[in-house]
C-alpha cells in the first residue's frame, strides 16, 4: 500500500498498541484517546476505507466480533452496556474502517455525540487490555 495508514501500521506490528483480540481477518486494540477507558477499536487486517468497502465474505465475522467485543466490555470491565459504532468518512479520523466499542454505565456523563476524551494513567491502559484479553481468550 502506498498511502500511510496508522491502523495498517498497528496491524503490521510497526506501531505499538494494546491488542485485546485478533483473528485471521481483524485486529482489536484499545483506542489511545478513549471516550471511556476500555474503548476498543476493531479494524480489518486489510486496508479498507469504509464499511461500504467491506467484502461480503467478512460481513459475518465483522458482526460476530462486534458482538464478542461488546460482551467483553460488560464481562471484563463491569460495564452495564456499550456503544457500538462505525463512522464512514464524516468523523472518521483514520481513513481505515474501524468499529468503536465503548463501555457504558448509567450516569457515565456521555450525552449525545459530543463526548470528551480521557487519558490513561501510567500502566492503566495495559490493565484494561489485560482485563479484556482475559475474557476474550
Amino acid at each position: 500500500m502506498s498511502v500511510s495508514c496508522v491502523f495498517c501500521d498497528v496491524v503490521a506490528g510497526e506501531l505499538a498498541a494494546e491488542v485485546v483480540f485478533e483473528d485471521e481477518g481483524f485486529l482489536a486494540f484499545l483506542d489511545h484517546r478513549p471516550v471511556q477507558k476500555g474503548h476498543i477499536l476493531m479494524v480489518p487486517r486489510q486496508h479498507l476505507a469504509t464499511l461500504l468497502d467491506l467484502p461480503p465474505d467478512l460481513h459475518e465475522r465483522f458482526v460476530a466480533n462486534a458482538q464478542r467485543l461488546a460482551a467483553a466490555v460488560v464481562d471484563g470491565l463491569g460495564a452495564q452496556g456499550s456503544f457500538v459504532a462505525v463512522n464512514n468518512v464524516v468523523s472518521q479520523s483514520v481513513p481505515h474502517l474501524h468499529l468503536h466499542v465503548v463501555p457504558r454505565t448509567r450516569g457515565d456523563g456521555l450525552k449525545g455525540f459530543f463526548w470528551p476524551r480521557h487519558k490513561y494513567g501510567e500502566g492503566e491502559q495495559k490493565e484494561y487490555a489485560d482485563r479484556l484479553r482475559a475474557v476474550l481468550g
